[in-house]
């Protein structure tokens, strides 16, 4: 990134539940620490299974309960530019972790993390096509990797105009 702008993407497999989760809870606290301009947030699936879909209903049941408004965001698939375009790839589970590392450009791996690998380690199970309280599970834990990411951030230089 440029302009000592941070880029944090956050994959998932279809971006209907987990990543677009992540988006909105390190948005809204990015926001609420005035560090909006510093950080640039996006989310993206490992798979074109719901492209252009909004997140899962009970996604956006879970966040607003938390206040966090990710209806807007629709689903998309990782792409070449945004191994370049973010500083750290945050995934929720092993097997995002191995198929976002297939589609890498091998400059770029370095970037690759699990969420969790910020807090506890371990992984966000995929609450897809189960109950509400698989949702409220999944949000604790990404509140988890999002709170260590965070602080993360905080540690780290800003990047110099020219992106170094």
């Amino acid at each position: 990134m440029t302009d000592g702008i941070t880029g944090v993407l956050f994959v998932c497999t279809g971006n209907i539940c987990r990543s677009p989760t992540a988006h909105g809870l390190l948005q809204q606290r990015l926001d609420a620490a005035g560090l909006t301009p510093s950080v640039q947030v996006d989310s993206a699936a490992t798979h074109a299974y719901q492209l252009g879909q909004p997140p899962d209903a009970f996604a956006v049941t879970v966040a607003a309960r938390h206040g966090i408004d990710i209806s807007a965001l629709r689903a998309r698939r990782i792409e070449r530019q945004d191994f370049f375009a973010a500083d750290i790839i945050a995934v929720m589970d092993r097997a995002n972790l191995m198929a976002v590392h297939k589609q890498a450009p091998a400059s770029q791996a370095h970037k690759i993390r699990l969420l969790l690998d910020f807090a506890d380690g371990g992984e966000i199970a995929d609450p897809y096509g189960q109950p509400l309280a698989a949702f409220e599970t999944a949000f604790a834990r990404i509140d988890q990797g999002v709170a260590g990411l965070l602080a993360t951030l905080g540690e780290r230089p800003p990047a110099s105009a020219d992106g170094r």
